[in-house]
Order: C-alpha cells, then structure tokens, then sequence
C-alpha cells in the first residue's frame, strides 16, 4: 500500500544526541515528504565509524536505495522499498531489508511520524492536525458512549486498525443485549431463590441438620455436616436456574446474530473503504520470504522456472518439525494443568484437616470456609497465574514457530501465527474451566471403591450442590483477573516508559524538540500490531460464549471491559505509541473461522455443562418421576425430598483401611451418606447403581441431543435468512459496476470514432488529391 504524506525517521545507531539544525550536522537521516534533507557521512564526529562494518553496511544500504528509485527526501511508497533493498551480499545470498538492520541495531528505528501533538493544534497551517482531532473526538475518555470516527481513523492509521475499531464496536454494541438478558436471569434467580426447595432442605436443621456425610477424602478427612453447605447451596440456586436455560439457549442463537450481521457490516466497509478487490490482486511476498529464495523450480501454471527458498521435501522437513513443536508445547499446557489438579488433590487433604471441626460445630466461618471452598478459591488464583506466565513464553514460541516455517506471503504470516498463539491459548485458559466442568467429581466412585488418579490421589469431588458454583468462581477470578492485569500491562507499562524516556530527554536536551524526536521517545507498536489486541479480545469472546451456562453475569463484565478497551485502545495508539505504517484490509482475517468455531462448539459446551454439571436434569427427573408413585411418596409432583433421594447411604464398616477416616465416630448411627445415585447397604445390587441414576443418563442424553439440534437447526435458518450482503450494498456494487463498463464503453467508442475519424479524413484527402484538376 502506498503511504501519503506521512514522515518516516530512519535513526542511526551510536548518535547520543541528536540536534534539531536541518543541516543535520551529526550525522541522523530524516526522510520526510516535502522536506529536502540530504545525509552528509563526512560530518560523523568520530571518523573512525565510516571504516566499521556496521557504517559500510549502512553506507551500502542507502546508496542501493537511491539506486532502486527512493529519493531519501521525498517518496511515496516509503515501506515497501525500504523493506526489499539489498544491504549486503553473503554466500550468493542477499541481504535486504530495513527491518533485518533494525534487528540487528544498526538502525535504531524505523517509523512514519504523527502530524502533530495530541495536546494541542499544529501552528503550521498546512497541517490537518489529525492526531490532535483524534485525541480529542476519539481516545478522549469523555467520549466513552460516543460512536467511533472509523472513517477518520482508518484515513490516519489505514484499513487494517480502521477494521479492528469497527469490529471491536460491533461487538461492544451487540454485548449490550446478551448483558441486559444476562442480567435479567441473574436477576430472576436472585428474586427465585428463596422459593429453592432443595437449598431449604439442606438449610433446614431437621433435613440438612440430620444428614451426616461421608468424609471425602482417605485418613485425614472427617464426617461433616451436610448444613455447611447452606451458604453454596443459596449462591447455587441463583446460577443453577432454569433463567440460566434460558439464557444458554438465547446465547446461542446471539452468536449466530452477531456473526452473520457482522458479515453485513464488513461487507459494508468494504465498499466504502475500496478494498472489495483486495485479495483479488497480488499480494507482495514477505522480504524474508525472497531473502531465502536459492532454489529454482518449474511453475506447473506458467511453465516457468522461479525461485522458492525450499524443495519440496524441505518444505516437508519444516512442516513436520513445526507441528511436532505445537504438539510438545500443548502437552506441556496441559502438564501444567495437570499440575495444577495434583495441587488440588493434594491441598484439599491439608485444608480438610486444618478446617476441619466436629459435626456439630458451630461457628460462622464454617458456614463459608469449607475445604472444597479454599481449594478452589486457591487453585483457581494459581491457574491465573500460571496463565498469565505461560503465555508470555508461549507468545514467543508461536513466533519462533512461524518464523521457521516461512510463510510466503504477510497475510500467509498472520493467519499461521494467529491459528497457534490461539491454540495455545484456548488450551491455556480454557483448560481449568474444561477440568472442573466435565472431569471434576464425574469419576469418584464411592466411599468404599474409591477411584484414584495415577494411582495414589484420590479424585476431587463435588459439593452437595455440585461443581456449577465453582466453575463460577474460576470464570469470575479468571475474566475479572484478566482484565485488569491487561488493561495495566497495556496502558501502565508504555506510560511509565514514555515518560521515562520524556525525562531523559528532557534532561539532555536544550532546544526545542523536533516532532521525529518526539516520536521516536513514544513505544513501537511492535511487528505483530493489533494481533494482541485481536487474541485478547476474542480469548474473552469464548468465556462469553463457552460457559455462559454457569456464569449468565460474563456479558456484562466483558461489556464494561470492552467500553474501557476501544478508548484505552485509542488513548495508547494516540498519545503512547509511534504511529504505525498504514496497512490494507478486506476483514479480520483468520480470526473470522477461529469465531466461527467457538460459536459452534459453545452449544456444545452449554448443553454439556447444563445437562451434567448442573443439576437441572436430575431434579426435573425427580419433579416428574420420582417425586410420585411408583418411585415417589407424594400425591403430586414435588421438590421436598430431592436432596434425600440424591444422597446414597454408606456403611461405615465398608470402609477400607486405606480410606477409613482416623478421626472418630460421633453418634450412633452407623452409615453416613455420599453424593451419588446408587443402592444402599444390604441390597441385592449393593452400591450399584440405581434406576433413578439411569432415567437420570437418559435424560441427560435426551436434552443434549435436542438442545443442540434445535439450536443449530435455528443458527442454519438465521445464517440462511440473513445473506451476507445488503442488498443495498449489492445495489452499489452493482451500479458502480455499471459506471465503470458504462465510462471504458464510452472511451472506446471515442477513440473508435477519433480513428476513424482521422481515416476518414485521410481518405477524402487522397480523394480530393487525385480527382482536383491539374494547373495549367
């Protein structure tokens, strides 16, 4: 893309100060349009420099630059040149490019310069002062509710962060319905929860208060009370709802809302900002890409020889090498998650006899400190952790990763380097919520046949009232932690360093400073731009989505997030960060099909979590089954009695040795109870399981089925119903169309009749000539 009227500051290395004189007197080159400023080498103080390796290298690049057509005072394709210039020749293969000389230092850096100060107008007229325009319509925080300028800011920054804004928008605008029915579900269980049956019952001193539980872990662990948990059981019944059904089913159908309506408002962009037949043209190949080209092979199409930078088994060596690398490194997430359930494992033994009390104990902390409570409070803040860690090592494993596999083309870079960094973060941050919702308490086995896991730690089970409340709690410790750690390390960190840098300049510096100057003292933007940005914001896209079942309060929270984000985004790009060189875009990207596969795996995941994580399947099965004859004793359909007819009975003399708690025994009574659905002690099926517990998996089966069919049926309608284009964006296009055969039609049929004109004329001249009659 060419890029008008824009500076761009090529900054030498080794210059301790640089002075504002447009002689440029110690050496820096400025390349600025309409400004002439030619580089005089003969000035460097230190004369010795022009015989360093690094000066002829510099030497040799600058010249080949003027050789290749840049004018260093003036130009209009800045970037593309200044990338593909050859520096260097080492072993028949060349050396180009002005980011290689920034990696290496001898460049310090490379940027177009901003118009003006974001504080105030320029005081030369002929500048727009667009940045300051920006600042103040735009990045401001006063302007939070304010819509977008996305046509001033895709005319200053291009289409490709132009695009990011406007997608970002549109999410931002579409989260405010999925929040306001959030909110409305969250609201009806809070206003329902009184009227919970089976919270009362465990609340209730004569049921709860009766009901002796079997310790759940081996030796340490001791009998409790089921009325601990009456404090969950509440939070419970406003999450495990039938508003949160409702809620599940409606997120589903949102997401298919907001893609394809998305869709639309792309295509819409893309007539009005030009770039309907972007991917249709050429796309430049990356200068990595040439600088590796050695091999020559036959194009198959054109039957011509050209250079490729491997063979064909070459290319094979790197792809296997690069998929094994992902491979490794998803196992190695996956260790840590696996870390992380041994912690659990293993510290619920130490809470559970720290915490632990007898049966009848009564003080207030018991009621909400209970030892399933501190393991997951306490595992789900080191999996936060352990998160925000893993991902700074594994953002520069994904780089590394695509920069071997060298992709042809920037576009080709992008989309690779986009599938990994969100694979390793899918794997990273979904991993816990994945655990605690479809593993966690779903293989335990019962008291007396424990299930162990890698054969020495017993697994994790569930509270009474289930895991629902605690992958809750990791959802809002994990979106929550994450927004401020990002919204901190985003805005903090490149504030703190450009003001650092300001103050030492400052202390240097006793003329006015130049804007290039300026500038260079802001943050580089880095190579990968808004590709952070993109990640993190499609990251909270799935705990939107993914497990919305448990936590309906997620849209609302990213909504609050996202109005924060668009003007922080603005602020940083405006006040703390170099202007970036402006970049074509027809959409965002691989990011399209990567929204697309949450959205079809979120059904999935809701109907999973409601169906076996909550309990709304099993209390809806005793409501219509089990609550009247022939299972139940109640004359009509009821919740009184669900929470004993949940709760297996167990023989403490079942117990093994190995498992047999150490503390002792209060009371007379001789069994303690479990969660699970299975026969009592003296049955002929002994702790097997019972009928309810299989008209329970059927059930469960049998919503799954048809939640997700009924769901994607309606996704298929809505994606059918809604084309992808307006049809006054399709009017446009057409009529645009129309003008332009209609204008190449009319300029042929000029210079038809221009030229047969001219014949014309030639003809009746010949003619003229042969019949005039001769002079006497």
């Amino acid at each position: 893309m060419n890029v008008e009227n824009q500076d761009v500051l090529l900054d030498l290395e080794g210059e301790e100060e640089e002075e504002e004189d447009d002689d440029n007197d110690d050496g820096e080159i400025v390349l600025e349009l309409n400004q002439v400023i030619i580089p005089t080498y003969g000035t460097v103080p230190d004369q010795q420099n022009l015989h360093t390796p690094e000066w002829r290298k510099r030497q040799v690049y600058e010249s080949n630059l003027i050789n290749n057509g840049l004018q260093l005072e003036a130009t209009r394709s800045v970037h593309f040149i200044l990338s593909r210039v050859e520096y260097a020749t080492k072993n028949n293969v060349k050396k180009f490019g002005i980011n290689k000389l920034l990696d290496t230092g001898i460049y310090k850096a490379a940027f177009p310069l901003h118009d003006s100060s974001f504080r105030h107008l320029s005081t030369d007229p002929r500048c727009p002062s667009e940045r300051y325009l920006l600042y103040r319509e735009w990045a401001h925080p006063k302007n939070i509710f304010k819509l977008q300028p996305l046509d001033f800011i895709r005319k200053y920054y291009g289409e490709k962060i132009g695009i990011y804004f406007a997608w970002l928008g549109f999410y931002t605008n579409m989260l405010t319905v999925a929040a306001v029915v959030g909110v409305g579900c969250f609201l009806y269980g809070c206003l329902t929860k009184d009227n919970c049956t089976w919270s009362q019952e465990v609340c209730d001193p004569n049921i709860g208060g009766n009901i002796i539980m079997c310790p759940q872990c081996d030796r340490v662990c001791t009998y409790w009370n089921l009325t601990i948990t009456c404090e969950s059981s509440k939070k419970l019944c406003i999450f495990d709802s039938y508003g949160t059904l409702v809620f599940a089913v409606f997120m589903g159908i949102w997401v298919t809302f907001f893609l394809e309506f998305w869709k639309r408002r792309q295509a819409e962009l893309e007539y009005e900002w030009d770039t309907v037949e972007y991917l249709e043209q050429e796309e430049q190949v990356r200068p990595e890409y040439e600088a590796r080209c050695t091999h020559v092979v036959m194009n198959e199409i054109t039957q011509q020889e050209e250079h490729v930078p491997y063979t064909a088994c070459g290319k094979c060596v790197r792809m296997t090498f690069c998929t094994s690398a992902i491979f490794f490194w998803i196992l190695l997430i996956i260790a840590s998650v696996v870390g992380i359930i041994v912690y659990r494992l293993s510290v619920f033994l130490v809470f559970s006899s720290k915490l632990s009390q007898h049966i009848n104990g009564t003080e207030a902390i018991r009621k909400y400190l209970t030892p399933q409570t501190a393991t997951s409070v306490t595992a789900s803040l080191i999996s936060f952790v352990v998160i925000m860690i893993l991902n700074i090592v594994y953002e520069k494993v994904a780089i590394l990763i695509t920069d071997f596999e060298l992709p042809r083309t920037q576009t080709d870079y992008e989309n690779s380097l986009t599938t990994k960094m969100f694979l390793f973060q899918f794997v990273n941050y979904y991993s816990s919520c994945f655990y605690i919702a479809f593993f966690k308490g779903k293989f335990v086995g019962h008291p007396g046949s424990p299930v162990y896991w890698l054969g020495k730690y017993r697994n994790e089970e569930c509270d009474p009232g289930g895991c629902l409340l605690e992958l809750t709690t990791q959802l809002a410790i994990i979106v929550g932690g994450k927004a401020i750690w990002n919204n901190i390390q985003e805005v903090l960190v490149p504030l703190v360093k450009n003001l650092i840098g300001r103050y030492s300049a400052a202390a240097r510096s006793e003329k006015v400073v130049p804007r290039w100057e300026h500038d260079y003292h802001l943050q580089p933007i880095g190579k990968l731009g808004l590709f952070y940005e993109y990640l993190e914001m499609v990251i909270q896209f799935g705990f939107v989505t993914l497990f919305v079942a448990s936590f309906p309060l997620a849209p609302l929270l990213a909504l609050i997030n996202n109005m924060l984000e668009i003007r922080l985004d603005a602020w940083k790009l405006t006040t703390q960060f170099r202007r970036m060189v402006p970049q074509k875009a027809q959409d965002i990207g691989a990011w399209q099909p990567i929204l697309q596969g949450i959205a079809i795996l979120a059904v999935v995941t809701n109907a999973l979590i409601i169906a076996f994580t909550s309990d709304m399947i099993p209390r809806l099965v005793y409501y219509w089954s089990f609550s009247v004859p022939p299972y139940g004793s109640h004359s009509t359909h009821t919740m009184e009695g669900y929470i004993n007819s949940t709760l297996s009975v167990f023989s403490i003399s079942d117990f093994k040795n190995e498992s047999k708690p150490s503390s002792p025994w209060f009371g007379n009574q001789t069994t303690c109870r479990y969660r699970d659905l299975r026969y009592p002690p003296g049955h002929q099926h002994q702790y097997e399981h019972n009928i309810y517990y299989w008209h329970v998996i059927a059930a469960k089966l049998a919503f799954i089925i048809v939640m997700e069919h009924v769901i994607y049926f309606v996704k298929f309608i809505i994606s059918y119903v809604i084309p992808d284009v307006s049809e006054k964006t399709k009017s446009k296009v057409k009529r645009e169309k129309y003008l332009t055969q209609k204008l190449l039609h009319e300029n042929d049929l000029k210079g038809v009749k221009k030229t047969m004109g001219k014949i014309a004329d030639k003809i009746i001249k010949g003619a003229d000539s042969t019949f005039r009659p001769k002079d006497e």
